[in-house]
């Protein structure tokens, strides 16, 4: 779920900003380049790495002015006007002092903040990022400003599509849909204007001189495939911060919800807190059941609107009344079929066939296809290859048939259950070949 957006207001200017989770110490995500906050929670890759970051601090994200959901501006401002942006969101949330978390191009102003407001500074955290964007002669780092201009024409031609995707997320490039929410993102981030006018201020950013002056605690995170801005930039910003904390990780993602996404949670938790917890439990081995009525559109057509509705009311009561029986765990709920789990494959074909008879009692026929593997949790969802097939087996079943994979038969084997072989068959979208077998009913059974 996208939590909601508040406004703080700072000057004229309103700055878009989100609290996540109520842990006892705050966090500030001061982002790189163009963000939207509610566009960033769309990607499963990125809301788990905001999701974990709230497990341990109260997260507070915030649009920079001009970009995503904050006020579009004249004028893009300079890192001062930033900085009082961001004290304008803590003072709002009513956050005195707070650790500070700046990827990319959002590392510079948390450097200059810690270093001009120590009092209101509690951690200095930094990803992927630089003191200087470009290159000088005593400064070997980064893109010349000719190889800038040319990246910003680029960016000025190809506005709309996942500019930048294959530098910045490697390892997910070439997956369609990481590259589909990764335009929009930029598109409901900035338009190509205020993108290039971010750009071009950013071109003559340059916080060097401040770092010996950071006096709080700094960890300085880069991956070391990184192929926007090399690691040693990185480890130039630690060594002049006095007492920082460099580390150096093994993927080449340039975002911080990449491959080393976990590390990097990992670094950042016990910096802040003394303690590395590692990512929860998102992925788990669970049956999953889905049921849909068959026929139901020629249904609702002689029944009509109103009475279709009552019946419907009437099939998921029943359909919930199994599911609290044998302990499954509703997920979904699509017109007129359901999506369940189990943490035990006998309990749900047991309630696969229990809710087919007592669908029938209201001149329904249901069916029923049930798969085990690993799923992935997200909220109060499940997806993940396992899911699909459960889908399609279920597609495959007959009227007040539980049809099963292989896997739920094999792991089922001992408890009574019994079935009848309906052969090896394709299912749409999953690799393979699939065995299928269909419950018996209780009629059959000896």
């Amino acid at each position: 779920m996208t939590p909601d957006t508040h406004y703080a207001k700072s000057g004229d200017v309103n700055i878009a900003y989100q609290v996540v989770g109520d842990a006892p110490r705050d966090l500030v995500l001061v982002p790189g380049w163009v963000t939207n906050i509610e566009v960033l929670w769309e990607e499963p890759a990125c809301a788990r790495f905001l999701r974990r970051l709230a497990s341990f601090a109260r997260l507070i994200l915030f649009d920079k002015r001009g970009t995503g959901l904050s006020d579009r501006v004249a004028d893009l401002p300079n890192l001062e006007t930033r900085m009082d942006d961001l004290r304008a969101v803590m003072d709002t949330v009513g956050s005195e002092r707070a650790a500070l978390l700046g990827y990319s191009e959002g590392g510079p102003m948390c450097a200059l903040f810690a270093a001009t407001y120590p009092l209101r500074t509690t951690a200095l955290m930094i990803q992927g990022s630089y003191a200087r964007r470009t290159r000088a002669p005593d400064y070997p780092w980064g893109p010349t400003p000719e190889a800038l201009e040319e990246w910003m024409a680029a960016c000025q031609q190809d506005w709309g599509g996942p500019v930048g995707l294959d530098q910045r997320w490697p390892s997910a490039a070439h997956d369609e849909r990481v590259r589909q929410w990764w335009a929009r993102l930029l598109r409901m981030g900035a338009s190509p204007g205020a993108n290039r006018a971010l750009q071009q201020m950013n071109a003559e950013m340059d916080v060097r001189h401040v770092l010996p002056a950071i006096r709080v605690p700094a960890l300085i995170l880069h991956s070391i495939g990184d192929q926007v801005f090399p690691s040693a930039a990185s480890r130039f910003m630690a060594q002049q911060i006095p007492g920082a904390t460099f580390v150096e990780l093994p993927g080449r993602d340039h975002l911080a919800w990449g491959e080393d996404a976990d590390a990097i949670l990992d670094e950042i938790e016990e910096f802040l807190t003394g303690v590395r917890h590692g990512p929860g439990p998102d992925r788990v081995l669970a049956t999953v059941l889905f049921t849909d009525i068959v026929g139901s559109t020629e249904k609702a057509a002689f029944l009509g609107d109103r009475r279709w509705r009552d019946l419907l009311e009437g099939h998921h009561d029943l359909v919930r009344r199994e599911l609290g029986r044998f302990r499954g765990r509703e997920i979904d709920t699509v017109g007129d079929g359901f999506l369940a789990t189990f943490d035990g494959p006998a309990r749900g074909v047991r309630c696969a066939r229990a809710t087919i008879d007592a669908i029938r009692a209201l001149g329904l026929e249901v069916r029923a296809g049930l798969h085990t593997g690993e799923v992935e949790l997200l909220d109060d969802k499940v997806s993940g290859l396992a899911v699909h097939i459960g889908a399609r087996v279920a597609a495959a079943a007959g009227p007040g048939e539980v049809l099963v994979s292989s896997t739920v038969k094999d792991l089922v084997a001992g408890s009574g259950l019994r079935f009848q072989d309906r052969g090896a068959q394709a299912l749409k979208g999953v690799p393979g070949e699939w065995h299928l077998y269909a419950l018996e009913p209780e009629r059959e059974r000896a």
